[in-house]
């Protein structure tokens, strides 16, 4: 952005140099910056949501005006780093967390090979705990999402909302469907390189490494994102994020956190072991030709007990449904294949997204194959 304003000042530049007694005024770049923000910030989403209404259809024209809304505003909100650090007015425990946050931006491309780009090196206080609500959806007697298809990012299995009211009005509808629902705050999430993301309050330094955590999962998408699977794609993520955690604390020479890492790790593929358990224990459930009531009762048994399992892993007690449950496979399903994909690379990372790359590539048939494949045996 204040590349193109000092390229177009260039020839006044020269004009001083041919006429030194008579120098221009300074050009005052500010009003050209703040053009240029809300150009990229308002006009651009806004004509992109015009269109894409219009394919759409009218019916989602107000989902797609808070979503542009939601997002332009993010957008305007953010503040280059390096004009923050300079103020020396700026709050020293926001001034270390954006510190920080800098050199783990570093760290994600120089270490991970995660891309190089102007993402992250902005930040934008929401004055709220999440950037947005995520709704997911299921049928009473079936683990498979709802889903909803956007233009750019293709079918996804969740719709997000900017307010919070907005997104539980949306699931207060989907309810009297009878469909099983849950909502989410989401601390980030990624544009897929289309913009570059800010650091957000919501999840700058706001314990358990979020920072780099979300730094590295985000960056993760601009790296592979697979249209219309959204358990390949978050998997993924999640699969780099732990293992860019993981290289991270060793760096920082952090072997405390290194340690609750490892037990934080081990405890997760206990909890996997039993969501994966429950999972095969209500799918026969749902298959069977029992009465609905009596499905009622076994299901709310086995969610009953997932719930009580995940109070030894989280830190307050969840409730579980088949929207819940699906939710975490979309992140979890596919990330010990990863992890045995990384692992039959020897812990090389660009072999890895290589690997991870051409599995990417194969029709959704063979994909999930070869990741059941991974599973089962860690090779492909």
């Amino acid at each position: 952005m204040i590349r193109d304003v000092q390229n177009n000042a260039r020839p006044l530049v020269l004009l001083q140099a041919d006429h030194p007694r008579n120098p221009p005024p300074p050009v005052d770049t500010a009003p050209f910056e703040a053009l240029l923000r809300f150009i990229r910030g308002v006009i651009v989403p806004t004509l992109a949501v015009m269109i894409t209404s219009l394919l759409a259809g009218c019916a989602d024209l107000a989902y797609y005006a808070q979503a542009v809304g939601g997002h332009s505003a993010m957008l305007q909100a953010a503040r280059p780093i390096p004009a923050l650090l300079a103020d020396p007015a700026l709050e020293a425990g926001l001034r270390a967390r954006l510190e920080e946050a800098r050199v783990i931006r570093a760290f994600a491309s120089n270490e991970l090979g995660l891309p190089d780009n102007g993402s992250y090196e902005s930040y934008a206080d929401l004055g709220r705990p999440y950037v947005v609500w995520n709704v997911f959806a299921a049928p009473e007697f079936s683990l498979d999402l709802e889903k909803w298809c956007f233009v750019v990012v293709g079918c996804v299995s969740y719709r997000g909302y900017y307010r919070e009211e907005e997104a539980r009005a949306f699931a207060k509808a989907l309810r009297v469907r009878g469909l099983d629902v849950e909502v989410g705050g989401v601390a980030a999430y990624s544009t897929l390189g289309f913009h570059p993301d800010p650091l957000l309050n919501t999840f700058l330094g706001s314990g358990d490494n979020s920072t780099a955590r979300t730094v590295f999962h985000e960056l993760a998408h601009q790296r592979l994102f697979v249209k219309n699977d959204p358990a390949f794609s978050e998997s993924f993520a999640t699969a780099v994020e732990q293992e860019g955690l993981r290289r991270w604390l060793a760096a920082s020479g952090d072997g405390s956190s290194l340690a609750h890492l490892a037990r934080r790790k081990q405890r997760q593929a206990a909890f996997d072991a039993r969501i994966a358990e429950s999972r095969t224990r209500l799918l026969l459930l749902y298959a069977s030709t029992v009465s609905a009531e009596e499905k009622r009762r076994a299901k709310a048994a086995i969610m009953a007990g997932l719930a009580n399992a995940a109070s030894d892993f989280l830190p307050a007690r969840p409730a579980f449904n088949n929207a819940a449950l699906g939710a975490l496979g979309l992140y979890r399903r596919w990330v010990p294949a990863f992890e045995a994909l990384l692992r039959s690379t020897d812990g090389d990372l660009p072999s890895f997204y290589r690997k991870a790359s051409a599995l990417a590539r194969l029709p959704a048939p063979k994909r999930e194959a070869a990741l059941t494949l991974l599973l089962a045996t860690g090779e492909m």
